[in-house]
């Protein structure tokens, strides 16, 4: 019996992950700076004789009895971190189990999920009869949507029939995400005397534009999703007191439902205000997967609930559909002193396996 079958209940599976886990905690990997936690996934998968794949630092894998006639599922989580921020009071790459917790950066985001979505990998790596083909992939710059993370391992990869991206839900069926839409929009002005009436001051032609955009709804209103939201988040103008700036600038963070298409929220916003605009990106896009599925059936079955996820993760990124679903919680992400619960760990291995085992594709 293969290494890979010797371990098969999920407590025996959840050791292997924190295992794991703990090693990754212990290595820094802040988005572009991946290369020693992608060592790391490598070392776990040659321990495992399995074989993989890697590109820059993203790496995947396929279970063993591939074939090409049937579906592909992808499992997919990142191993690239967020700085910590000031406010930790504990070592952030030391890996700390207390109380039933597992401290460390990125122990919950997205530690717990890649390494519950490995070690399920491994579960079924093995097994002959499977109706679909599992890949797995590891993958880097999640935390800042680069463009050498998962966006590049997607088309070295076969066809997707559906996607599990591991992310912080505490085990919840994340069924759609909002995408993201940055815009970077300048108002203009003339420049003048301050103390005379002269000029036009391009801050208040940006006040009116900010004021629409505080104000407008978008009609359309997702289901699972909600409205269309607007937040204007910077702004820049000005270069001494006695100067009318001519130029203000401001940045918008739209996040973008599935009822219109990222064109079409900007066709609207510059229909509505004098600035110009410019999009930063239009790649990640809002994502969804059917209630009717057979994997978010599968979920509901184990009493999970469904819901659409304001924040964006690499779903944005795959053009198939795909569930957002992992151990841990979303609130904890970011935060000082992270942390996710051990039992968090083993259940959500439990209900990966379980709801892998109910598909039939």
């Amino acid at each position: 019996m293969s290494q890979v079958l010797a371990i098969s209940t999920p407590q025996l599976l959840a050791q292997d992950a924190i295992q794991l886990l703990k090693q990754l905690i212990a290595v820094q990997s802040f988005s572009k700076e991946e290369t020693g936690t992608a060592q790391l996934i490598e070392a776990f998968f040659e321990a495992k004789s399995i074989p993989f794949e890697r590109t820059k630092n993203n790496i995947w894998a396929y279970n063993r009895y591939f074939d090409a006639s049937k579906p592909t599922i992808l499992l997919n989580s990142h191993h690239d971190t967020v700085k910590p921020n000031p406010s930790w009071t504990l070592n952030p790459f030391e890996a700390l189990e207390q109380d039933g917790k597992l401290y460390g950066l990125g122990s919950n985001d997205a530690g717990g999920a890649l390494c519950a979505l490995l070690v399920t990998f491994c579960y079924f790596y093995d097994q002959p009869n499977l109706t679909y083909n599992l890949v797995v992939a590891a993958t880097a710059e999640e935390e800042i949507s680069g463009r050498e993370g998962l966006e590049m391992v997607v088309p070295l990869l076969p066809s997707i029939d559906f996607a599990i991206v591991g992310e912080p839900t505490d085990m919840q069926l994340a069924v759609a995400e909002k995408g993201l839409l940055v815009l970077d929009c300048v108002a203009h002005g003339k420049s003048g005397h301050a103390a005379r009436e002269e000029g036009e001051n391009a801050i208040y032609k940006a006040l009116q534009d900010i004021g629409w955009i505080t104000s407008y709804q978008f009609p359309k209103v997702s289901p699972t999703l909600g409205p269309v939201k607007m937040s204007v988040t910077i702004i820049k103008a000005g270069t001494q007191h006695n100067v009318v700036p001519d130029t203000c600038s401001f940045t918008i963070d739209v996040r973008a439902t599935d009822q219109y298409t990222l064109e079409e929220i900007i066709e609207t916003i510059q229909a509505n205000i004098q600035s110009e605009i410019s999009a930063r990106s239009v790649r990640l896009r809002p994502s969804s997967i059917a209630i009717a599925h057979p994997i978010v059936q599968a979920g509901i079955a184990l009493g999970r609930t469904t819901y659409g996820s304001p924040t964006t993760s690499d779903q944005a990124l795959i053009d198939c559909p795909s569930l957002k679903m992992g151990p841990g919680h979303s609130g904890r992400s970011h935060t000082a002193d992270e942390f996710i619960y051990l039992h968090e760990i083993e259940e959500g291995i439990a209900q990966y396996i379980k709801m892998l085992e109910a598909v039939i594709l």
